[in-house]
């Protein structure tokens, strides 16, 4: 049987996903510069000459979420417990040569000198005294900061009566940051790192449940017009995702061709695109609804307020469940 190459492999699976022929490249062409024309042809039935959207979208998050979570992603350099007081000081001494020399009298110089003694007194007594500049630990309620261990908790909790003890929910919150102030010690940029990093993984998983959040919003919006089912909501913003998925992956694409060349006239395209972005889902709207501009843009508006509101209810309700799941 014969091997099969690898760049065949490669290339079969690209096939396999988007149909790479003419129908991948019209599909593409008509959703980027067609506002809106690619979900009415869908909904009209004419869908022979382009992609399914729900393959498209899997495709499109895909890389997407492939090339941002390879450029992205947070540093225990990145997070920064103690403040910015020590470092605001170290850069303060370090213009000591440079203020003392543009001083003219001699009362301004020993003023000057007096004030930097005593700035870099304070700061190297405080560094002395902070051996470990992340020995911080996650702070919700001083009756469980005196916690040292999660057993010890629940040692205490037994010997209280039914109408003292925490209830299950903030005693599930106490359980965790007594656990995590015991795993990490006090080194808050570990877990930090751990936790941002793995909320960001479940962008994709918001994304996901508010499709069908926002397609709830899009009915209640257009709830008068009775030609237009969920599932007719729900594929206007999946075009709509794949667009927006696009887009981003050509706003990342410049941003690292502005930090590689140090092009800062790229920043302009950056700006043309979120522009054509803000336009291009309005016109959507406007062509596959066939409302007029007002009543459109008026539904435009509200529909992002509520997508905007509901988008960090959604941030918030996961970045709790990645909190327990760390």
């Amino acid at each position: 049987m014969p091997k099969e190459t690898f760049w065949h492999m490669v290339t079969h699976f690209f096939y396999d996903i988007t149909h790479f022929d003419s129908n991948f490249f019209t599909t593409l062409k008509d959703l980027l510069f067609k506002p809106g024309f690619l979900t009415k042809e869908y909904m009209l039935g004419r869908r022979k000459s382009y992609l399914h959207p729900v393959r498209m979208y899997v495709f499109t998050s895909a890389v997407f979420f492939l090339v941002f979570f390879s450029l992205y992603s947070v540093h225990e350099t990145d997070i920064n417990v103690t403040g910015n007081k020590e470092e605001f000081i170290d850069k303060l001494s370090e213009g000591k040569e440079k203020v003392l020399e543009k001083l003219k009298t001699k009362e301004d110089s020993l003023a000057a000198i007096k004030f930097y003694n005593l700035i870099e007194k304070d700061s190297s007594g405080k560094k002395k005294n902070s051996s470990n500049k992340a020995a911080v630990n996650l702070s919700f309620d001083e009756k469980v900061d005196k916690f040292k261990t999660v057993a010890e908790y629940d040692s205490v909790q037994k010997t209280l009566s039914a109408s003292k003890k925490d209830g299950w929910f903030l005693r599930a919150i106490y359980r965790k940051i007594i656990s995590l102030n015991e795993k990490y010690k006090g080194e808050q940029e570990k877990f930090g790192v751990l936790l941002l990093n793995k909320f960001m993984h479940s962008f994709p998983y918001i994304l996901f449940v508010s499709l069908p959040l926002y397609a709830f919003f899009l009915k209640l919006l257009y709830i008068r017009n009775k030609k237009f089912f969920f599932a007719d909501h729900g594929i206007f913003l999946i075009h709509l995702y794949i667009f927006t998925f696009i887009l981003m992956l050509l706003f990342i694409g410049f941003s690292q061709l502005k930090d590689a060349l140090d092009w800062g006239w790229v920043g302009f395209l950056q700006g043309a695109l979120i522009i054509y972005g803000i336009w291009y889902a309005y016109k959507a709207m406007k062509i596959y609804y066939g409302q007029r501009g007002g009543k459109t843009f008026l539904k435009y508006i509200l529909l992002n307020l509520l997508c905007l509101f509901s988008l960090i209810f959604l941030f918030g309700i996961f970045l709790f469940i990645t909190f327990f799941q760390v």
